[in-house]
């Protein structure tokens, strides 16, 4: 009789032996679950996209100093065979920056397609430019004491002429001897229905071609549809070309 309560005793210290081992193990298991099941928003943290509303803006008035700032646009140029024809060459994603002036690309391009008579769709959540569209290039001019756009455009199509291994003479864009104006010359004209002039300080397109002040206003060229254009010129016949005010051709005899 004496025994029997230490054999209860003994069953009573391994149920609770047992109960603890259970308890820890399933402690163990949810530990590691928990280890194991990490939200996915905490997980791959350098995968992260910046938000597209998060615009990189490229400062005109750094581009001297900052070293990265002026490599990435000598290397932005080298793409297109442009040096001294723009200043920056930036991306339709991207903001400029001119004196205290600060613009994106966006608004710009916004105020280019309105003015063509183009529809801009908007994500009316986040009011930005719906984000489906391709990155585009676009050269810009920053406009300087003493030039004027004919001047600027000559300087543009010098720098495209020179990457194909043809030198301009400064004055080829001059009317030929019968007065009549040259191929150049005719180019040039056209390249005024090319590009867009915007008043980065007024925010706002400028149809005034002959008052531009400088530092206020930009010159802006659409870089794939300006080089799409001047790749079909074949510049030994360039004095063939046929400008009548809107449209430029080449004759086929």
């Amino acid at each position: 009789m004496p025994k029997k309560p230490v054999k209860t005793s003994n069953r009573v210290i391994g149920v609770v032996i047992i109960a603890v081992v259970l308890i820890g193990a399933f402690a163990v298991i949810r530990f590691l679950m928990k280890q194991t099941s990490i939200p996915e928003t905490t997980k791959g943290t350098d995968k992260i996209q910046i938000p597209s509303n998060a615009e990189s803006i490229i400062d005109f008035n750094k581009i001297e100093e900052d070293k990265e700032l002026k490599a990435l646009m000598q290397q932005r140029k080298a793409q297109y065979g442009v040096n001294k024809g723009v200043d920056i060459i930036a991306q339709s994603n991207e903001s400029i920056k001119v004196g205290d002036s600060t613009v994106s690309m966006q608004e710009i391009l916004e105020k280019i397609r309105l003015k063509s008579g183009d529809i801009v769709e908007k994500d009316l959540q986040s009011k930005d430019a719906t984000t489906t569209e391709k990155i585009e290039s676009f050269g810009i001019h920053v406009v300087q004491p003493g030039e004027n756009i004919w001047n600027i455009h000559f300087t543009f199509l010098k720098d495209y002429f020179d990457h194909k291994g043809v030198q301009l003479s400064p004055r080829s864009d001059e009317p030929l001897s019968g007065g009549s104006s040259s191929g150049v010359g005719k180019i040039l004209k056209f390249s005024e229905h090319t590009v867009n002039i915007y008043n980065i300080r007024e925010r706002k397109l400028d149809v005034n071609l002959n008052l531009i002040f400088p530092l206020t206003k930009v010159v802006v060229y659409n870089m794939d549809q300006i080089f799409a254009f001047l790749d079909l010129i074949d510049y030994q016949n360039v004095n063939r070309i046929q400008f009548d005010g809107e449209t430029l051709w080449m004759p086929a005899h």
